[in-house]
């Protein structure tokens, strides 16, 4: 039976910042990726791209110019409140809308010139034992690597419980022609029909943006109510072929377990449960599941640590967030104190869509504007 040091299962941004994570750590590692399809390949997503993404790829030698060449920088990020507060600010550093065929290949690509081996294939079974974990009944490794997804198999295999409801998001996504007068901005737009809910147009830069509506699977949407919810929200846009994914929020993760078998990204809910935002997530995961790796039966351990001391706070304070989200009066003072700060208004797109924590100044700006409510926007 053919072994390995390390076997990822799934290519995405995960595994392949496992598996530069896992060869830039020890370069004599044998690393395998295997993947269900071929690359490129789409993947369904918002497509947005936070500067702490391209942080972490940098740190495991990826040059960011080359991540995002060709897509231009999108410098300012606009947010609607379920009230109808409205604000749009330039954000402290800018991000990017790459779509995932293009950003996953070029990961993948940049994970095998650093000596890992990509291979196509279906995962079907995951077997931990004392020594190893076995794949398929041909392959073993010392540890393996969960990037598949949130319907991951070997999250499934190691006994870790799918999300309920209540913690896991739904969404249907697709591209259209850029709305006029959104080039350099991102707009999200919540609504206080069915909520928690919201909708995104993010710009590509090439005239098209990537469109998309999503809310709890609790609610009960069916795909009738995912296209109404877009139309709602986007009036006018008309997408073209739009696909549906289920999102595992951050919320209900389930514990890392001890020994050989590591959880990241997607497999592991990491989803920011306020925004949907997940690249973050998997490539920082994915960097500190491959880096633990090579601790070969302690990796569970070591890994659980270093995401911990990694995200454990940024973790306990989106949940947080979220929890106090489901009020809409609140989420209406948070954007209107955002639109009266630079502060405030940063404060909340880092615990959005990076590591940020609930702030004094946030958190004091809410107060206040629930004392005085009014429009803004």
């Amino acid at each position: 039976m053919e072994h390995w040091d390390l076997v990822v299962v799934g290519g995405g941004p995960a595994g392949a910042a496992a598996a530069l994570a896992a060869r830039r750590a020890r370069p004599s590692a044998r690393v395998l990726v295997l993947d269900r399809a071929g690359f490129p390949r789409d993947k369904v997503c918002g497509d947005g791209i936070a500067a702490e993404a391209l942080d972490v790829l940098a740190g495991l030698g990826l040059d960011p110019a080359t991540v995002t060449d060709g897509f231009p920088a999108v410098p300012r990020l606009r947010l609607s409140s379920p009230g109808g507060a409205t604000v749009e600010r330039a954000t402290a550093r800018p991000s990017y809308v790459i779509p995932r065929a293009v950003l996953d290949a070029r990961l993948i690509d940049a994970a095998q010139e650093a000596g890992a081996v990509l291979r196509r294939r279906l995962v079907r079974a995951v077997t931990v034992r004392p020594d190893a974990v076995e794949v398929d009944g041909s392959v073993t490794a010392d540890v393996v690597i969960a990037a598949d997804g949130a319907e991951s198999v070997v999250r499934r295999a190691v006994g870790a419980a799918r999300n309920r409801p209540s913690q896991l998001a739904v969404a249907i996504r697709g591209y259209a022609p850029e709305p006029p007068g959104q080039r350099g901005v991102q707009v999200i737009t919540t609504t206080e029909q069915r909520w928690p809910a919201y909708a995104w147009s993010f710009p590509l830069g090439d005239g098209r943006a990537n469109v998309g509506y999503g809310e709890l699977v609790s609610a009960g949407a069916t795909r009738a109510d995912l296209l109404d919810g877009l139309q709602r929200l986007l009036p006018g846009v008309v997408a073209g072929e739009l696909r549906a994914h289920r999102l595992p929020l951050s919320t209900g993760r389930p514990r890392q377990p001890d020994g050989r078998v590591l959880l990241a990204g997607d497999a592991a809910a990491l989803i920011n449960p306020l925004t949907g935002e997940g690249i973050f997530y998997a490539v920082l995961s994915g960097a500190l599941a491959g880096q633990a790796a090579a601790v070969g039966a302690g990796a569970g351990a070591a890994y659980r640590r270093a995401l911990a001391g990694r995200l454990g706070r940024h973790l306990r304070h989106s949940s947080t967030a979220s929890a106090l989200s489901r009020w809409p009066v609140l989420m209406d003072a948070v954007l209107r104190a955002a639109a009266g700060s630079q502060r405030v208004f940063d404060d909340v797109v880092g615990l959005g869509l990076a590591d940020g924590r609930l702030t004094l100044p946030a958190l004091a700006g809410a107060a206040r504007h629930l004392r005085r409510p009014g429009p803004v926007g």
